[in-house]
């Protein structure tokens, strides 16, 4: 049975990349010209799950850098892994490509209602420039933006959830009164569950097996509440 009702929650923080900007879409809009370029006929779903790993450990071994050189050296590493050739400007261009990102169809209306009940903070894994170029999509205005630029690290480092909830202290909420909302086990609720904060899974990736650009979380999770898409959850929210 669940703690409470969504109501009863004060605040919402939410991953970016991948609950509300389509990361994937973005990404494979990329290495796909970029694999064909280099004679790989991979699909999204091969090049995104090759991916994953080596954003992960360019975040976990370079905590103070921009996400777009994250990107790069992302970018980089897999085309060691897949033999094929990274050019310096693919490289810089892969990492400004954040901006140019979709949406996900229901984001900016789901969160322009859940802002009337709720105050929304992101805590996201990218950098402020990066970040504001996504929000002109999301077209919503966030109580706070919390990026890895800000605090130093990536996530799903607990340095991250540390500073979410020193945001929410000096904005006089309580930690059970935070409600995190993520698709990324691995980045969010695995560490989200370590702090003790509530989550709430958007398996955008519901109907499509393996986890896509973010790596296995290994084993299971006991998550609060789960819903398809940001619509359900705020159509929960609007039943309640």
């Amino acid at each position: 049975m669940n703690r409470k009702d969504l109501k009863d929650f004060k605040a919402l923080s939410f991953d970016c990349y991948g609950t509300l900007i389509d990361w994937e879409t973005g990404i494979a809009q990329f290495l796909l010209p970029w694999a064909a370029s280099n004679g790989l006929p991979l699909s999204a779903e091969e090049l995104l799950t090759a991916y994953s790993k080596h954003e992960a450990t360019a975040e976990a071994e370079f905590p103070a850098e921009k996400y777009p050189s994250i990107l790069a050296k992302s970018l980089r590493q897999l085309g060691i892994e897949l033999g094929a050739s990274v050019s310096d400007a693919q490289a810089r261009s892969f990492g400004a490509s954040v901006p140019d990102w979709p949406a996900f169809p229901d984001s900016h209306e789901a969160l322009t209602y859940l802002a009337r009940k709720f105050q929304l903070i992101i805590l996201s894994n990218v950098d402020r420039q990066s970040f504001a170029g996504s929000n002109k999509r999301l077209d919503v205005q966030f109580t706070s933006i919390l990026t890895a630029e800000d605090i130093g690290s990536y996530k799903p480092a607990d340095r991250n959830f540390e500073y979410l909830e020193a945001e929410i202290q000096r904005l006089g909420i309580q930690k059970e009164q935070l409600l995190h909302v993520a698709q990324s086990l691995f980045h969010d609720h695995v560490p989200a569950k370590r702090r003790g904060i509530a989550s709430l899974w958007i398996n955008r990736r519901h109907d499509v097996p393996g986890w896509g650009a973010t790596p296995d979380p290994g084993g299971s999770l006991d998550i609060e509440w789960t819903f398809n898409s940001m619509a359900d959850f705020a159509a929960a929210v609007a039943s309640e």
